[in-house]
C-alpha cells in the first residue's frame, strides 16, 4: 500500500472517532409503536445495489466529518449526488477486486490495524478498539472500512502503478525542464478542484463541464469557502477533504500547475486550467523553500514475486513462494536461478536483482520487510499489492547520492504524475464498462 493511502487511513482514524455517532436519536416511545424505516434501492451497480439507508448513513458520517473539520456543508442535494457517485465508484472497484482475486485476509488487516494503533500512541489493538467503542464507533464497520482502503490501494498498485514505465529520456527531459524553472527548490501547499470531462466527450459535454467549473470559480471569487465548493463540485478523490492536496514539491506538480503557481501569491486562485482530464482550479495556501538531503543508506536487494490472479489465488501463491523459499534455504538452490524460473516480476531476467534501493522507493510492506533483514538473509513470504515476495538483502551502503537522488526523485515524480492520470482514466473506463441505473428520485437523477 502506498504512503499516500496510509496517510489517508491515518487521517480517517483521526477524524472517524470524533465525527461518527449513532445516527438514530434516542427514543422513549413505546417499542410497540416504533416502525422500522422502509429501505429502498436508489442505484443498481452491475449485480449489486446501493440502498437509501446506506446512503443516509454515509451522508450522516460525512456531514459530521465536514462539520468537525470546520468545512461548511454544500447544499444537501449536491452533497448527496457527490456521495452517491463516490459510493458507486467504490462499489465498482470492490466488484473488480473480487473478480480478479484481490483479497485482504484477516491476518494482514489485523497487522495494519495494529500499526495504525501504534502510530497513534495506543500500546495495543485492544486499547485502540476500546477507545473507538468509547467514542460510539462500531469497530466492525471501522475494520471493514480499513479493509476496503487496503483493497483499493492494492488494486491501484496492480492495475495502474505496476504498468507504469519511466524511461531515461523522460528523466533527462524532466531534469532539464526543472533546472530552468524559477523556485525549483520550493514547496507549495495547495487546494484543488477538478471537474472531469468524460472520455471521448463531445462538444456539448465539454461545454457542460466548463460551465460547472466556471460557476465554481465564480463562487470562489465571490468569497465562498474553497473547501465547501470542492466538497460540492470537485470530482477528485480528495473532494470531501475540501480539495486539500497538502504540501507538494515542484517535482510533484504537473507543468500545467507549475506555470500557474509561478504567477500566484499565497491566498490567490488560479484561472481555469484545462488538462486532458478536465478543468482545474488551484488555490495556493502557503509556499516554502525545501532543502534536499544527499546522504542515504541504500540496500542492494533481489526478490522473487508470485502474482495473484483468478488462476492463482492468494493461498496458492503464498504456498508456491514458501516452497521456493524452502528450496533455497534448506535445499541450497540458487536464489537468482529460482528468480529466473519462477518470478513474475520484470527483474526475473536479472535473477531478481533490483539494484540499490533508497528509502521510499518501494511500497511500505516491502521496505519494512527488507529493512528487518540481515545481509544475506532471505525473508518469509511478504504480501503487497503486487502479490507475494521473497526478499534477500545482498548488502548495504551509505552513499552521497546527489545526482542519483535527483534522478530517482525525478523518476518518482514522473511516476506519480502518470499514476494520478492513469488512475483517473482507469476509474473512468471501469465506470464506462459498468451497468449503472439510478432509480427514480435519487441523487443521480438531479
Amino acid at each position: 500500500m502506498s504512503r499516500t493511502n496510509m496517510r489517508w487511513i491515518l487521517l480517517l482514524l483521526l477524524v472517524y472517532p470524533l465525527c461518527v455517532r449513532a445516527a438514530a436519536p434516542q427514543m422513549k416511545t413505546d417499542p410497540q409503536k416504533l416502525v422500522a424505516p422502509i429501505d429502498q434501492i436508489i442505484a443498481v451497480v452491475n449485480d449489486d445495489v446501493i440502498t437509501r439507508l446506506e446512503l443516509d448513513s454515509r451522508l450522516d458520517m460525512v456531514a459530521r466529518q465536514l462539520k468537525k473539520q470546520g468545512v461548511p456543508l454544500p447544499p444537501p442535494d449536491v452533497l448527496e449526488k457527490q456521495l452517491l457517485e463516490r459510493m458507486i465508484s467504490e462499489m465498482l472497484q470492490t466488484q473488480f477486486a473480487k473478480e480478479t482475486g484481490v483479497r485482504v485476509d484477516d491476518t494482514q488487516l489485523d497487522r495494519t490495524l495494529q500499526r495504525i494503533a501504534q502510530d497513534n500512541s495506543f500500546p495495543s489493538l485492544a486499547e485502540f478498539r476500546a477507545k473507538l467503542e468509547q467514542e460510539d464507533v462500531d469497530f466492525k464497520k471501522f475494520r471493514e472500512e480499513i479493509r476496503s482502503e487496503i483493497t483499493a490501494a492494492r488494486l491501484r498498485e496492480r492495475e495502474v502503478d505496476s504498468k507504469l514505465v519511466v524511461s531515461d529520456s523522460e528523466i533527462d527531459n524532466y531534469l532539464t525542464t526543472q533546472s530552468r524553472l524559477p523556485g525549483k527548490g520550493d514547496e507549495y501547499r495547495l487546494s484543488h478542484i477538478l471537474v472531469l470531462v468524460p472520455e471521448q466527450a463531445g462538444a456539448e459535454k465539454i461545454q457542460a463541464s466548463r460551465q460547472r467549473a466556471e460557476q465554481a470559480l465564480s463562487q470562489l471569487q465571490d468569497g465562498t469557502d474553497f473547501a465547501q465548493v470542492a466538497a460540492g463540485v470537485s470530482d477528485a478523490q480528495d473532494a470531501l477533504q475540501g480539495g486539500n492536496l497538502g504540501w507538494r514539491s515542484t517535482d510533484r506538480i504537473p507543468a500545467l500547475f507549475q506555470d500557474a503557481l509561478q504567477k500566484m501569491r499565497p491566498g490567490e486562485l488560479s484561472p481555469l486550467l484545462r488538462s486532458p482530464n478536465g478543468f482545474h482550479i488551484l488555490k495556493l495556501i502557503e509556499k516554502r523553500s525545501k532543502e534536499t538531503p544527499v546522504m542515504l543508506t541504500q540496500t542492494r536487494t533481489r526478490h522473487i514475486l508470485v502474482k495473484t490472479s483468478e488462476l492463482m489465488p492468494e493461498n496458492d501463491a503464498k504456498n508456491r513462494l514458501l516452497e521456493i523459499r524452502q528450496s533455497i534455504v534448506e535445499g541450497g538452490a540458487d536464489f537468482a536461478d529460482q528468480a529466473r524460473r519462477f518470478s513474475d516480476d520484470g527483474s526475473a531476467t536479472q535473477g531478481g536483482d533490483l539494484g540499490w534501493i533508497s528509502p521510499g522507493e518501494t511500497v511500505p510492506e516491502f521496505e519494512e520487510a527488507m529493512n528487518a533483514l540481515r545481509d544475506g538473509q532471505v525473508s518469509g513470504a511478504v504480501q503487497s499489492g503486487f502479490g507475494w515476495h521473497l526478499i534477500q538483502v545482498l548488502e548495504r551502503r551509505n552513499a552521497d547520492v546527489s545526482v542519483e537522488q535527483k534522478r530517482q526523485q525525478a523518476r518518482l515524480a514522473i511516476r506519480g504524475l502518470k499514476s494520478d492520470e492513469a488512475y483517473q482514466d482507469w476509474q473512468r473506463q471501469l465506470r464506462d464498462r459498468a451497468y449503472v441505473e439510478y432509480r427514480t428520485g435519487t441523487a443521480g437523477g438531479i
